[in-house]
């Protein structure tokens, strides 16, 4: 009976109909995507007068001539302030601190009084040593008396060539002696001058080290003031060892009065910030620092107007050539690419055509065209991403420049905030 109810068992499909299967599969597949593509809906075709509108289509820029002119060379490098003379002042006798002459922050100059020592033990040391002297100068005077006398009872035989020799020998170690008590007195002397300390340098006092009532030591490390000389003032700044043959040609062409170096505040994002003092380079260290492979150099800027501050780090730029009659354009109108940098031309009938150029330097004020350009003609500077050769365009006014100037490049032949183009 259970044999009868059990359900029938099916066989496994055979290779030939997976087959068969796969391909039905596949035909209707197939199928469906023919349908769809023909249910697609195709766009019409497009309108020929859209077409001539968009191909006539004029693209607003705004354009500058490329002019000749000479363009300076600089140097690019971050430096640190430094003061041009620092002097730590200290006493060089032991005592009590009874005066302070200066405010902290104050400006002093050569020979103004900074503290005073209380100098009662050295002036008596000093009355001491001329007393002394006044005491072998009469010793002096009586041992000439003697020895005149000697002298004349020698020639009458009323003395003998001895006492006359020991009576010269006294004189000569008294004169000796009255030496002596002038080099106490002019020691005493120095000694009492070293309580009165006045400045070394004009510049500026820093925050006192030492306190009235004090008693101080020439031993002392600390010292009592620091005076740092900041008018003139220093930079040190490095650049790369390539850049020495530049550096060197550069300083051999100016002479004494050294290469033209600018002073610049450090600026946010890519900008520079504004010029804060010119001055010129004078020293070239006499060796590259092999650990960063650069060389060290130290300009001096006159700082009359106190902007520059010790410790403060400043962008700086070295003049170390300059290009005369080159074609220059503004940096914004040169456009880069896979096959070099290139610019969009405007011709006079207002169409835009792209022009491959040879860039030799360029910076923010400019771009020198070695080739490619000619001065005269008009450049793309606002609007070449748009633009494709042999496009109309239509000329606009440039917007007008940032309250300070200091992001935007200045157009050639124009000075930028601050940054004077001599030739």
């Amino acid at each position: 009976m259970d044999a009868l109810t059990r359900e029938p068992v099916l066989a496994p499909p055979t290779r030939r109909t997976r087959r068969w299967m796969a391909a039905l599969v596949c035909v209707v597949v197939t199928a469906g995507i023919g349908v769809a593509i023909w249910r697609w809906p195709v766009a019409p075709p497009a309108d020929k007068a859209a077409l001539q509108r968009e191909a006539s289509k004029v693209i607003p820029i705004v354009q500058a001539q490329a002019i000749r002119r000479d363009m300076p060379i600089w140097l690019d490098g971050l430096g640190t302030v430094q003061a041009f003379q620092t002097v730590t002042v200290k006493t060089m006798v032991d005592g009590p601190l009874i005066d302070i002459a200066f405010k902290e922050g104050q400006t002093v100059h050569v020979g103004d009084v900074l503290v005073r020592i209380d100098p009662r033990v050295y002036q008596a040391a000093l009355d001491n040593a001329v007393a002394k002297k006044a005491l072998d100068e009469a010793t002096l005077a009586n041992a000439r008396l003697d020895l005149a006398r000697y002298q004349k009872l020698v020639v009458t035989n009323y003395a003998t060539q001895q006492q006359a020799d020991t009576a010269k020998a006294t004189v000569a170690q008294t004169e000796a002696q009255i030496r002596q008590d002038q080099a106490q007195i002019d020691t005493a002397q120095t000694q009492l001058s070293y309580t009165t300390i006045t400045s070394p340098l004009d510049g500026k006092v820093g925050i006192r080290l030492v306190d009235k009532g004090n008693i101080v030591h020439a031993a002392d490390t600390t010292g009592l003031v620091v005076i740092t000389q900041l008018q003139p003032i220093s930079v040190v700044f490095n650049l790369p060892q390539q850049t020495l043959t530049q550096v060197a040609a550069a300083m051999a062409a100016a002479g004494a009065a050294g290469p033209e170096v600018v002073a610049y505040e450090q600026g946010s994002g890519t900008g520079r910030g504004k010029p804060l003092d010119r001055g010129t380079l004078m020293v070239l260290d006499n060796q590259i620092d092999p650990t960063t492979g650069t060389i060290k150099l130290k300009a001096t800027f006159p700082n009359k107007t106190g902007t520059l501050w010790p410790g403060g780090f400043v962008g700086i730029r070295l003049r170390v050539d300059t290009v005369h009659d080159a074609a220059v354009v503004p940096q914004s109108a040169v456009q880069r690419g896979p096959r070099g940098s290139f610019v969009y031309v405007v011709d006079p009938d207002s169409t835009a055509h792209r022009r491959n150029v040879t860039i030799g330097y360029e910076d923010d004020l400019g771009s020198v065209v070695t080739s490619g350009i000619e001065p005269g003609e008009h450049v793309v500077v606002d609007g070449a991403s748009r633009l494709t050769d042999g496009d109309k365009v239509s000329i606009v006014a440039p917007e007008p420049e940032t309250p300070t100037g200091i992001n935007r490049p200045a157009a050639p032949g124009t000075r930028q905030h601050g940054e004077g183009q001599s030739g």
